[in-house]
Order: structure tokens, then sequence, then C-alpha cells
């Protein structure tokens, strides 16, 4: 059997490959390191692979893995050049998928995406190669004419396979209480290599034909479905045992009366099990068209008799099932009629005792399969009356092994075979380049067909995957009748108390829309009724917009630049809409709209703004109705870590948006001063306006103004204010050590090429010297020197720098602008530690002179800290309060239409009241003078 596989290795090159395989002296081409799956160890070509590329002027990267089964020393040997950084490679292969953020733009990768259902695990990769413009060739769609695959590991699947559950069943013949030559077969990977799994096979076989079985458990059967090299492989390790193989219709006679020397095996085609459900004929020209048709009598005819299932077809949704959860529920119950039996040989408790669905579809031909086994928990059992999985071999049930990544488990051999097969197409991929269109490329049909994304946007094969994944989506949505159903926009730092508040209600049902959908899958296992999607809002319109129609209310946590986009589709669905971000201009736009289509489009409802709004609306009506009038306001918040995580020079970390954050600090602002506007210009002049603020002098901070206060004087309708100002608070220190960046040029936005990803790295010391007009190769003491004039020889900027390890050469992280390699610089030493908490401070000062001339100033404090095993402090600011207008606008006490901010008594008042309940304490002091 070896010998045989070994044979069908060496395939001969395609004619295409022939006419190709010409010199390729300027050509580069990478091996990926497989990093999803610990037991991944392939690689899609072997040493003798690289060698002929190299050989034809090709420079292959191999990248280090001590994980891959194949030593990197005979790639080397080959010719291939063993680094880590493969960015200079424009064609990029791989077996499994890699992380999202290991994509690198606009390249040509070759991997199994299993994307092409629609999985929804594999979403978040698909839309990143997308975004990146990606040309993506998927092996499992390369075919030949008649539609088979011809670039795979099926038949190693099918050894693998075997193997395992030859195991497997030694083991539940054990539980059952028999012990049987198949105790002496280990798992797959377990054996150095498959000649030594063969010799255990022999040897087990060796066993049986000498009458070692237990003869109460009968003559052992097996069935085989399908007729391709999955299938093959796995007949293959059986044709090893003394195996008698008889038609379907002859498995009965041989489960009762065969010889127990050997075993018995069936080969299960199409024409063996499906019949058309009208008149019971099988038509294989029909079925190929109308596979929906037909039914199987596999339950009936086969199963009753077989003792191990092992089952390698591929399903289609169209396609009839082999077994669905009643079958199993009927094909475990006990015999009817049974010999006599004691307790020291039993009978086994039914015939079907297991089950190897190498296919592993989930839910597809074997219905109660819902979740695939791993090599480290291969078995489970499967319990068709309870309709549970239990992690053992024990029980009732029927043993299930659907692990996906057999190969792998003898991943030398699978990787000779699986390169011989990918191997003559590679010279047709090599020339590809991802920034050409796709009908510019000189593939044959067999590659063409294969390639899923390209240019950023699906190919037409391919583009039923987002209707497939759409209609998916909609029927879970749909689900559940009675529900009011909301759509969050964001799966980031605030959306969890959203999820949380409204999901308290039994008959709430929330769909989390992210572009980062792991982190949309991690939020809603936390809470019932919750729903995962993915979505990008910019480039899935037609998504967006299905999403919002089948939704009650939208909950935006996107940036607010994305605001206007989604308020569209909400007006145009007549839906519910509700952000924390300020009411933009672009907004404002549509307030006639939201009007006529009678829909409430709550704005600024998060913490500043939001809370801020609430607490001075609160405070100014107050005062108004009693008479007096409002001379001064001054109101400033700040996103802070606690005191005891604060020990780095910024006394920050970052609990919101990096980037933004960074950005606020080159604003503009104004403000009014004793009815004089004092305007601060953009660039940098803010960090120079920081002011001590001392109203809480314990916490040290400080402030600088925040955009234009003087906007507020009319909506809070202060206009007899002679001071008003908002601003942004900060320890002390940080103003400080943020204009060094400034000083530095590092707040810049502006593309930088030489930090894009495609160009070398580059350390601190020489983009700073560049920043600065030095040689990067001056010494490290003139270079110190230069920074230190260049942010006026200020010792606490220097220390901050160097704190930052921005004096020396680390490397700054690629990215397209100074501004965006600052902030992942910093938001990688920033980050809030495991245990660490984050706080909030926002102070409202409200100057009231009385109708007596007395003046009072209301001093409105919150203070809130972030729970280290629950929500920031942060998220509870800014999402309950979402969550608090979501919830008012669903049960109508928010009925307003149009666009709606929280400046009313209507919304004001239940929305302070709900957010102390939720531990958000507001304290309210006064000063009085003369």
């Amino acid at each position: 059997m070896f010998r045989l596989l070994s044979r069908q290795g060496k395939k001969a090159p395609s004619c295409v490959a022939g006419q190709r395989r010409h010199e390729h002296h300027k050509v580069v081409m990478a091996i990926r390191r497989e990093d999803i799956n610990p037991w991944e160890r392939r690689a899609p070509l072997a040493p003798r692979h690289v060698r002929e590329l190299t050989h034809a002027g090709v420079k292959v990267l191999v990248q280090p893995s001590n994980r891959r089964a194949i030593h990197e020393k005979y790639y080397m040997k080959a010719g291939a050049v063993i680094q880590e950084d493969i960015s200079e490679a424009s064609l990029i292969i791989g077996v499994k998928r890699m992380p999202e953020e290991k994509v690198i733009p606009r390249k040509t990768y070759a991997f199994f995406s299993h994307t092409i259902k629609a999985q929804e695990a594999n979403m978040g990769l698909l839309e990143d190669l997308l975004k990146k413009e990606v040309r993506l060739i998927d092996y499992e769609k390369m075919v030949d004419a008649n539609g088979y695959r011809i670039v795979a590991f099926g038949q190693w699947a099918g050894v693998a396979g075997m193997i395992n559950i030859l195991h497997g069943l030694g083991l539940r013949f054990l539980a059952l209480g028999h012990h049987t030559p198949f105790m002496h077969i280990g798992m797959a990977h377990n054996y150095r290599n498959v000649s030594q799994a063969i010799q255990a096979v022999r040897d087990c076989g060796y066993e049986i034909s000498m009458g070692l079985m237990p003869k109460s458990i009968g003559p052992v059967t097996f069935c085989f479905t399908g007729t391709g090299n999955v299938s093959k492989g796995a007949q293959d390790i059986i044709n090893e045992l003394p195996v008698e193989y008889v038609e379907p219709h002859e498995l009965k006679d041989v489960s009762e009366a065969g010889d127990m020397t050997k075993v018995y095996a069936t080969v299960l085609s199409r024409h063996h099990h499906l019949i058309r459900k009208s008149d019971g004929i099988y038509d294989p020209m029909e079925y190929e068209n109308h596979p929906e048709l037909y039914t199987s009598h596999f339950r009936t005819s086969v199963a009753p008799y077989t003792n191990c299932l092992i089952n390698g077809i591929y399903w289609d949704r169209q396609t009839p099932r082999l077994l669905r959860r009643l079958d199993a529920q009927k094909l475990i119950r006990p015999p009817k009629y049974s010999s006599v039996a004691n307790e020291g040989s039993p009978q086994l408790p039914h015939k079907l005792l297991a089950i190897c669905d190498i296919s592993a579809d989930t839910g597809g031909s074997i219905q109660f399969m819902n979740e695939c086994t791993t090599i480290d928990k291969p078995f489970c059992m499967y319990d068709a009356d309870q309709h549970i999985d239990h992690d053992s071999v024990e029980g009732n049930g029927i043993l299930m092994c659907s692990i996906d990544n057999l190969p792998a488990q003898l991943p030398i051999e699978a990787t000779e075979y699986f390169g011989d097969r990918l191997f003559p197409y590679i010279w047709e991929m090599l020339p590809s380049d991802a920034t050409r269109p796709l009908e510019d490329e000189d593939f044959s049909p067999q590659v063409r067909d294969a390639v899923i994304t390209s240019n950023g946007v699906l190919t037409p094969k391919f583009e039923y995957i987002e209707k497939l994944r759409e209609r998916r989506e909609k029927a879970q949505i749909l689900k559940k009748s009675g529900m009011k159903r909301v759509l969050l926009l964001g799966s980031g730092y605030v959306s969890g108390p959203v999820v949380e508040y409204l999901t308290r209600d039994e008959r709430t049902q929330v769909t989390v829309a992210s572009v980062l959908l792991k982190q949309a899958e991690e939020l809603a296992a936390k809470y019932p009724n919750t729903i995962p999607v993915m979505l990008d809002a910019t480039s899935q319109e037609g998504h967006l917009d299905s999403l919002v129609k089948d939704h009650d209310l939208v909950i935006s946590m996107l940036p607010y630049s994305f605001h206007p986009l989604i308020a569209k589709h909400c007006i145009n669905r007549r839906v519910n809409m509700v952000t924390a971000s300020y009411l933009s201009p672009a907004m404002k736009e549509l307030q006639s709209s939201a009007e006529e289509a009678g829909v409430t489009i709550m704005n600024e409802m998060g913490l500043d703004p939001g809370i801020d709004h609430m607490l001075a609306m609160e405070c100014i009506d107050r005062a108004k109705a009693d008479g007096c009038t409002v001379e001064s306001y001054s109101s400033f918040c700040g996103g802070l870590p606690a005191p005891e995580c604060s020990d780095n020079p910024l006394r920050y970390k970052f609990s919101w948006s990096p980037y933004g954050v960074l950005l606020n600090t080159v604003s503009p602002a104004i403000f009014l001063r004793d009815n004089q506007a004092v305007s601060i210009p953009a660039g940098g002049s803010l960090m120079d306006s920081t002011v001590p603020m001392d109203f809480l002098p314990g916490f040290n901070l400080e402030g600088f103004p925040n955009r234009d206060s003087t906007k507020y004087a009319e909506p809070y309708g202060i206009q007899t204010a002679h001071t008003l100002i908002r601003g942004t608070l900060r320890f002390k220190g940080f103003s400080k050590a943020m204009s060094g960046f400034l000083k530095l040029g590092l707040i810049n936005s502006e593309s930088c090429p030489i930090l894009q990803r495609s160009s070398s790295p580059v350390s601190w010391k020489e983009l700073l010297c560049q920043q600065i007009g030095l040689s990067s190769s001056v010494s490290q003491e003139a270079f110190e020197d230069a920074v230190y004039e260049r942010i006026e020889k200020d010792d606490f900027r220097m220390d901050s720098l160097r704190w930052f390890g921005m004096l020396n050469d680390e490397a700054v992280p690629h990215a397209d602008s100074i501004l965006a390699a600052l902030t992942k610089h910093l938001e990688a030493k920033l980050s809030f530690d495991k245990g660490e908490r984050d706080m909030i401070i926002m102070r409202n000062d409200v100057g009231l002179r009385h109708p007596t001339g007395e003046l009072e100033t209301k001093h409105i404090s919150l203070v809130v800290y972030g729970d280290p095993s629950g929500f920031s402090a942060m998220a509870k600011t800014v999402g309950y309060p979402a969550a608090i207008a979501a919830r008012m606008v669903l049960d109508g006490e928010i009925s307003t239409k149009g666009l709606v901010v929280p400046m009313t008594k209507d919304i004001y008042g239940p929305a302070l009241a709900r957010l102390k309940e939720e531990g958000l304490n507001f304290m309210s002091k006064s000063t009085l003078q003369e």
C-alpha cells in the first residue's frame, strides 16, 4: 500500500506546466509559516519542489518554523532563503489560512481559505483579503474538466482517518467489555511515518485472521461512502486487514453469519442508496442537476448492518443526507432478538458503533455531526436520545470522529503528495501581479477558476458567497418571533454595556455587526439573544442596508464619520437610530428627511457628549425655573488611568481611540472668557494652553480647551454667560510630554513612504534624524544633543522619549503616516494590563446669578472607576447612556422625530435616574458669594 501511495505521488507535469517552465530570474515566491493550528506541520511544497524552482532562477523565501515537520535545513539545501520577512514575494503560498493581521496587501496568495460555503469563522479573513486587494487562489476550487479536485490532500485524509477510527474502535470495544486486536493501533500522528502505522494495522489483521476477535460481537463490518481519493485512501488502510468486500445488499447476511477471521467492507456509490422521491428510481443525469428531488435509503438498507461508517462524500445543501438525528435514535436501539450472552462476553448494544466523518461537514450528510473533533480530542460519543455529545468513548451512543485537518497527522507524506499536485501549476502562478486586472493574467482554467478575490472584489464565480452569507444571517436574525431587534454597529471598547443592558429584557435581541468578527463573537457569547455578524459598513452598503431593514433600531458605535451613511439607510428603511457621537454638519443636513420619514435619530448620547449635556441642562433648567441667570459655564471631562496605573511619562493609557487622542492634541479650539473669544490655532498650540485644574486636588489634574465651546451657548440657552468653556482633563505632565512629540514633528498625519510596509524597517533614531535634518550615521551623543535642543532642552521631555524607547534603534511600526506609527508604538506601551483599571472624571461648574443678586456656583462632579474584571469606566459612561436611550426609543418614551439630542427634561430626567441605578453617582455642591 505504501509503495502504491508513493507511486501515485509522482504525478506527471501538466502540458501547461511544461510550456511555462522557463527561467524566472526576477520572480520571488514565499512559503509562509502555518500559525493557526498547533497541529499544522505540513507545507505546500517539499524541498525537492523548491530545488526545481531555485534551479530555474526563482528566489524562494521560506518563513522559519520549528513546527514544520520537514526541517528548514532541507529547504536551505534546496536553495531556499530562510527569513521572517516575506514581503518581497509577489506569490505567497501556504496550506491553511493565516491571521488577518499577517495578510500583506496586494499580493497573490494560495491556500485553503474555507470560505466558499460562506463559513462564518473565515468571513473576517475574506473581508481582509478584499480590503487589502489580495488575489486569493483557493486550492479547493482547482478542479479538472469533470469538476474533480486536482490539488488536495484527500487520499491522506482517508489514510489518517482510517487509522484513527480503527484506534477508536479498539477503545469503544473495550468500553463495551471487549479486548480486540484494534487496541494495538494508535492514532495516526503517533507513528513516525505511514509504514509504521501500516505495520500496526497488519499486526492487528494477523490477530483477526487467527480468530482472536470476541465471538459475541459478531463479524465487524465497515461501510465506505464515496469513490474519490478520500475513500480510496481509507480503503488502502483497511486492505491491510483480512478484508472481504461485499455489495451493500450483502452486508446484512455477512454481519449476521460472516467469518470471524476476517472483516467485511462495502463501498457505497450513489446508485446504491439514492432514489427519486416520486417513484424510487435513480437517474444519474437528473441527480447531477436536481439532487433535491432525491432521498437516501441508507438509513434502512445499509446502516443497520454497519459497525463503522467511513464518510467521505462532499455534501451540498441540495443533496440528501445520509443520516439524520431520528435515524440515529433508531439505530442505537437494542436489537429485538438477541442470542444468549453472559456477563463476560456481552453483546453489542447496537450494530452502528462508530462514524468517521472525514468530509467534516458540520450539519452536513451526517446531520447530527454539529462540531468537528480535534487531533488532541479526536472522539466524542453522540447520544441521539439526548442530542448531546459526550467527550468520552464510554456511555450510550455512537462514537464520532470528525477531525477537519487529518492529513496534518502524517505531515511529511502529505506534503510530498500535495506538492506533487500543486507544483505543475506554480509556474503559471509565479508571474501573477495582484495589482493587475485578473483578465490580464495568463492563467489556465484550473487556476483562473480558483481565484476567489482579486483587485478588491469577489470574482464573478464567487459573488454568491456574499448572498449566501446574508441569507444565513437573515434566517438567524428572524428565527425568533415577537422580538425587538437592535442592530449594534461596532464591537469595541464600549459595546459590552450596551449588549448587557439591552439583553436584560428577554424580548430584546441584539445583532452585533463588526469588521472584527472574532471580537463580535466573543461579545455575543457572553449574553443571551445576541448574534454576531461580519460587516464592513464602508464597503458593504448592500449588506448594511439588508441588516438595517431587519431591525427595529440601530445603535452606531462606529466613528462619527460613518453616521451620515448609516443614518441615510435608517431613514430609507424607517428604522430609528442612536449614536454617542457629536451631531456633525453632515448629520444636521438629514433633519428634514428624518422628520418626513417619521424616524428618531438620537445623537450625542454617550459621556462627552451625552452625560455632560444632561447634567448641564438639568442644572440650567432648574436655575431658570428659580429665576436665575447663567453667567458662566465650565465643563471638563477626561478618560484616564486610575492613579495607581498612571506610571508612565504621559500619565495616560488608552481606553478610547488612540489615533483620535493624539490627533486632538493639534486641533484648534475657541472658548469665551469674560466676554472675549479666545482662539487657539491648530498645529500644537493647544498643549501650550494647558492650565492646572485644582477642583479635585488629590488627582493633580491639568486641562485644555476642546474644539469650539462657544457654539453651546444657544442649545444650552445660556447666551447670558460671559465665560463658556468645555475642555479635556489629563494628569499633570501629559501636555509637556506630548509637546515633545509635537516639537519633533511626530503628530503628522501626512503619508510617509519610508514607513510603508513595502519599505525596509526604520528605527526611531533614523526617523528622528530625518525629522530634525541629521544624518542617520551621526553618533548617539550628537543625535541626543540635537533632539535635546529641538525639545527646548527640557529634561522631562527627554526622559519621556527615552522611556518610550524612541532614542535608540527600536524599529518604528510600519504605518501610512508618522502619526499612525506613533499611535501603534504608544498603544503597545500604554495599553491597560490585566487587573488595571481606568477612570472617568467629569466636572461641570455653573455660575448662577440669583434674582437677589447673589452669585452661586454649582459644582457637579462625576468620578467613575473601571472594574478590572468587568467593564471599563469609559465603557460604562459611553455604553450605558446609549443603551438607555435605545431602550427609551424602543419603548416609545422618546417619540420626537428627526435629529434629537438629550437636552430636554423628558429625556435627561429618566436617563440620569437610570444611570444612577447603574452606579454612576453624580455629586453636587455649591459655593456662594455676595
